[in-house]
């Protein structure tokens, strides 16, 4: 060992023991680093543009656009649906297509059809909207009654109960509370249940 230059064993021992330790730590890391893209090959094409095209940021007007246009979309399905209904009751069912020479002659025919069948359809419709206003005016009067019944029910328990506590707080020139009222009510009571 000589001083002042060279290098003992020692020293590399301890060179090559923190090398060791650095080279342990990343193999760490690039395991690491390896498990979290997704195997040897990296990341994959569909993984790298999901992840480069996800938005985690809360964005609200991009809810309220998406919710108008769920909303635009149903009232468009139901103008649709309500146009088609229209359609097949304007349009009469033939199973039978008129050759030419009958075709003038169904045309007035058809046409008085038609107007029959608007005719019959407006009633029919009208009686059906009777009908349902008859059924639910029918509803809400039982409703009514129900109501009226539950309050004049409560207003009699109220009663019955503001009656009750009068007597029972009732007392005696001298301050105490009078018994015959007390001994009345659990009296009713016991009786009660048994008859």
């Amino acid at each position: 060992m000589k001083k002042g230059g060279g290098n003992s064993e020692r020293n590399e021992d301890k060179g090559r023991k923190v090398g060791g330790q650095d080279v342990i730590k990343n193999k760490k890391k690039m395991k690491k680093n390896m498990q979290r893209l997704g195997g040897r090959g990296g990341l994959s094409l569909e993984a790298f543009t999901n992840a480069k095209t996800r938005n985690d940021n809360y964005n609200p007007a991009i809810f309220k656009k998406q919710r108008e246009f769920y909303r635009n979309a149903k009232y468009l399905q139901k103008y649709k649906r309500s146009l088609k209904q229209q359609q097949q009751l304007d349009v009469p069912c033939t199973s039978e297509r008129p050759s030419e020479g009958e075709n003038e002659t169904r045309e007035g025919d058809n046409n008085v059809n038609k107007n029959k069948r608007s005719k019959k359809t407006a009633q029919s419709l009208q009686e059906l909207y009777q009908k349902k206003r008859e059924e639910e005016e029918k509803a809400r009067m039982e409703r009514e009654a129900m109501i009226q019944a539950k309050k004049e029910e409560q207003q009699k328990a109220e009663a019955r109960r503001r009656a009750l506590k009068e007597k029972m707080f009732k007392k005696t020139k001298s301050g105490q509370p009078v018994m015959k009222y007390r001994i009345e009510h659990i009296l009713e009571t016991i009786q009660g249940p048994k008859s």
